[in-house]
Protein backbone atom coordinates (compact mmCIF):
# COMPACT_ATOMS: atom_id res chain seq x y z
CA UNK A 1 0.00 0.00 0.00
CA UNK A 2 1.33 3.59 -0.99
CA UNK A 3 2.36 6.11 1.30
CA UNK A 4 0.34 8.90 0.61
CA UNK A 5 1.63 12.67 1.47
CA UNK A 6 -0.34 15.38 1.09
CA UNK A 7 2.38 18.36 0.59
CA UNK A 8 1.85 21.75 0.09
CA UNK A 9 2.68 23.27 -3.34
CA UNK A 10 4.29 26.52 -2.24
CA UNK A 11 6.03 25.83 0.87
CA UNK A 12 6.38 21.92 1.07
CA UNK A 13 6.93 20.25 4.29
CA UNK A 14 10.32 19.46 4.62
CA UNK A 15 9.54 16.47 6.69
CA UNK A 16 7.45 15.23 3.99
CA UNK A 17 9.83 15.93 0.97
CA UNK A 18 12.74 14.08 3.10
CA UNK A 19 10.84 11.38 3.36
CA UNK A 20 10.46 11.17 -0.26
CA UNK A 21 13.56 11.36 -0.73
CA UNK A 22 14.83 8.49 1.33
CA UNK A 23 12.19 6.10 -0.34
CA UNK A 24 13.80 7.01 -3.80
CA UNK A 25 16.93 6.39 -2.18
CA UNK A 26 15.56 3.02 -1.26
CA UNK A 27 15.01 2.22 -4.46
CA UNK A 28 11.02 3.09 -4.23
CA UNK A 29 9.18 4.65 -7.33
CA UNK A 30 7.33 7.60 -6.39
CA UNK A 31 4.18 9.74 -7.91
CA UNK A 32 4.90 13.94 -7.26
CA UNK A 33 3.39 17.04 -8.81
CA UNK A 34 5.94 18.86 -11.76
CA UNK A 35 5.24 22.44 -13.29
CA UNK A 36 3.64 20.24 -16.75
CA UNK A 37 1.49 16.98 -14.91
CA UNK A 38 1.98 14.44 -12.88
CA UNK A 39 4.60 11.75 -13.23
CA UNK A 40 5.95 8.63 -12.30
CA UNK A 41 10.07 8.28 -10.75
CA UNK A 42 12.68 6.20 -9.34
CA UNK A 43 16.43 6.66 -8.63
CA UNK A 44 18.71 6.87 -11.57
CA UNK A 45 20.68 3.62 -10.96
CA UNK A 46 16.93 1.78 -9.89
CA UNK A 47 16.41 -0.72 -12.74
CA UNK A 48 14.20 -2.34 -11.20
CA UNK A 49 11.52 0.90 -10.69
CA UNK A 50 12.18 1.56 -13.97
CA UNK A 51 10.66 -2.02 -15.09
CA UNK A 52 7.97 -1.41 -12.40
CA UNK A 53 7.23 2.17 -14.11
CA UNK A 54 7.25 -0.14 -17.45
CA UNK A 55 4.92 -2.25 -16.51
CA UNK A 56 2.67 0.52 -14.57
CA UNK A 57 2.31 1.99 -17.94
CA UNK A 58 2.69 -0.98 -20.18
CA UNK A 59 5.68 1.07 -22.31
CA UNK A 60 7.71 -0.81 -24.18
CA UNK A 61 11.63 -1.27 -23.33
CA UNK A 62 12.88 1.21 -25.63
CA UNK A 63 10.75 3.91 -24.07
CA UNK A 64 12.88 6.78 -23.52
CA UNK A 65 12.60 8.44 -19.99
CA UNK A 66 13.29 12.05 -18.69
CA UNK A 67 16.19 13.41 -16.25
CA UNK A 68 14.46 16.09 -13.79
CA UNK A 69 17.59 17.88 -12.26
CA UNK A 70 17.89 20.38 -9.94
CA UNK A 71 19.55 22.68 -11.86
CA UNK A 72 21.27 23.80 -14.98
CA UNK A 73 24.82 22.57 -13.52
CA UNK A 74 23.36 19.46 -12.78
CA UNK A 75 21.65 18.97 -16.36
CA UNK A 76 25.31 20.05 -17.21
CA UNK A 77 26.71 17.03 -15.96
CA UNK A 78 24.50 14.52 -17.33
CA UNK A 79 24.50 16.20 -20.42
CA UNK A 80 27.04 17.63 -23.35
CA UNK A 81 25.96 21.33 -23.54
CA UNK A 82 28.00 23.27 -26.46
CA UNK A 83 28.10 27.22 -25.45
CA UNK A 84 24.94 28.02 -27.74
CA UNK A 85 22.58 25.64 -26.22
CA UNK A 86 23.63 26.62 -22.64
CA UNK A 87 22.57 30.41 -23.22
CA UNK A 88 19.02 28.94 -24.41
CA UNK A 89 19.10 26.41 -21.79
CA UNK A 90 19.23 29.40 -19.35
CA UNK A 91 16.62 31.62 -20.77
CA UNK A 92 14.18 28.57 -20.76
CA UNK A 93 14.67 27.19 -17.18
CA UNK A 94 13.36 26.41 -14.90
CA UNK A 95 10.64 25.69 -16.91
CA UNK A 96 8.06 23.15 -18.90
CA UNK A 97 10.73 22.09 -21.77
CA UNK A 98 12.65 18.67 -22.18
CA UNK A 99 15.70 19.31 -24.24
CA UNK A 100 17.18 16.48 -26.01
CA UNK A 101 20.97 16.28 -25.97
CA UNK A 102 24.04 14.24 -25.90
CA UNK A 103 24.34 12.35 -23.04
CA UNK A 104 26.91 12.26 -20.40
CA UNK A 105 28.97 9.42 -19.15
CA UNK A 106 26.96 9.54 -15.96
CA UNK A 107 23.82 8.28 -17.80
CA UNK A 108 23.30 4.95 -17.21
CA UNK A 109 23.39 3.02 -21.00
CA UNK A 110 20.18 1.59 -20.71
CA UNK A 111 18.43 5.08 -20.30
CA UNK A 112 20.79 6.80 -23.44
CA UNK A 113 19.45 6.40 -26.93
CA UNK A 114 21.11 3.77 -28.77
CA UNK A 115 21.46 4.91 -31.96
CA UNK A 116 22.02 9.28 -31.44
CA UNK A 117 22.91 8.61 -27.99
CA UNK A 118 21.01 11.11 -26.09
CA UNK A 119 18.77 11.80 -23.66
CA UNK A 120 15.99 14.06 -22.59
CA UNK A 121 16.73 16.44 -19.51
CA UNK A 122 14.45 19.10 -18.06
CA UNK A 123 14.68 21.49 -14.69
CA UNK A 124 10.97 21.63 -13.73
CA UNK A 125 9.56 24.52 -11.86
CA UNK A 126 7.09 23.33 -9.49
CA UNK A 127 7.87 24.30 -6.08
CA UNK A 128 7.50 20.11 -5.07
CA UNK A 129 9.74 18.63 -7.30
CA UNK A 130 12.21 21.42 -6.94
CA UNK A 131 12.22 20.34 -2.99
CA UNK A 132 12.44 16.78 -3.73
CA UNK A 133 15.14 17.01 -6.07
CA UNK A 134 17.22 19.44 -3.62
CA UNK A 135 17.06 17.23 -0.94
CA UNK A 136 17.18 13.45 -3.08
CA UNK A 137 20.90 15.33 -4.42
CA UNK A 138 20.80 13.56 -7.77
CA UNK A 139 18.51 13.69 -10.63
CA UNK A 140 15.46 11.69 -11.07
CA UNK A 141 14.25 9.00 -14.18
CA UNK A 142 10.89 10.59 -14.82
CA UNK A 143 7.75 9.77 -17.26
CA UNK A 144 4.44 11.21 -17.45
CA UNK A 145 1.39 9.67 -15.89
CA UNK A 146 -0.64 8.82 -18.41
CA UNK A 147 -1.87 4.83 -17.70
CA UNK A 148 -2.85 2.36 -20.78
CA UNK A 149 -5.97 3.62 -23.08
CA UNK A 150 -5.95 7.24 -21.53
CA UNK A 151 -5.38 9.88 -23.41
CA UNK A 152 -4.59 12.52 -20.61
CA UNK A 153 -2.28 11.71 -17.88
CA UNK A 154 -4.04 11.59 -14.37
CA UNK A 155 -4.38 14.86 -12.98
CA UNK A 156 -6.76 14.19 -9.68
CA UNK A 157 -4.81 13.46 -6.90
CA UNK A 158 -7.98 10.90 -5.43
CA UNK A 159 -7.74 9.06 -8.95
CA UNK A 160 -3.98 8.37 -8.97
CA UNK A 161 -4.48 6.92 -5.64
CA UNK A 162 -7.47 4.76 -6.46
CA UNK A 163 -5.50 3.85 -9.73
CA UNK A 164 -2.04 3.40 -8.55
CA UNK A 165 -1.82 2.82 -4.49
CA UNK A 166 -0.96 -1.00 -4.88
CA UNK A 167 1.58 -0.04 -7.11
CA UNK A 168 4.04 2.40 -6.07
CA UNK A 169 5.16 3.65 -3.00
CA UNK A 170 4.74 6.91 -2.35
CA UNK A 171 1.83 9.28 -3.99
CA UNK A 172 2.66 13.04 -3.58
CA UNK A 173 -0.58 15.24 -3.42
CA UNK A 174 -0.14 18.43 -4.67
CA UNK A 175 -3.18 19.31 -5.65
CA UNK A 176 -4.72 19.25 -9.41
CA UNK A 177 -1.76 18.77 -12.02
CA UNK A 178 -1.85 20.06 -15.33
CA UNK A 179 -3.14 18.11 -18.97
CA UNK A 180 -0.48 19.36 -21.06
CA UNK A 181 3.22 17.59 -21.45
CA UNK A 182 6.26 19.42 -21.96
CA UNK A 183 7.11 20.68 -25.20
CA UNK A 184 10.64 19.10 -26.15
CA UNK A 185 13.29 21.14 -27.51
CA UNK A 186 16.21 18.99 -29.90
CA UNK A 187 19.37 20.83 -29.30
CA UNK A 188 21.87 18.37 -30.81
CA UNK A 189 21.90 20.43 -34.09
CA UNK A 190 23.11 23.86 -34.78
CA UNK A 191 19.50 25.07 -35.04
CA UNK A 192 16.98 24.03 -32.20
CA UNK A 193 14.33 21.67 -33.89
CA UNK A 194 10.25 21.06 -31.97
CA UNK A 195 10.21 17.49 -31.72
CA UNK A 196 6.86 17.95 -29.45
CA UNK A 197 4.63 20.93 -28.81
CA UNK A 198 3.34 20.81 -25.13
CA UNK A 199 2.99 23.73 -22.39
CA UNK A 200 6.04 25.58 -22.96
CA UNK A 201 6.29 28.25 -25.29
CA UNK A 202 9.02 27.35 -28.39
CA UNK A 203 8.81 31.11 -29.29
CA UNK A 204 11.75 31.77 -26.48
CA UNK A 205 14.01 29.54 -29.06
CA UNK A 206 13.15 31.48 -32.30
CA UNK A 207 10.74 28.78 -33.20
Amino acid sequence: MAQYFSIHSENPQKRLVEQVASCLRQGGVVVYPTDACYALGCSLDNKRGMDKIRRIRKLQEQHEFTLLCRDLSDLGSYAQVPNPSYRLLKQATPGPFTFVLEASKLVPKRLVQPKRRTIGLRVPDHQIIKAILEVFGAPIVSTTLTLPGDPYPLNDPTDIRLSLEHEVDIIVDGGYGGLDPTTVIDLTDQAPEVIRRGLGDPTLFGL
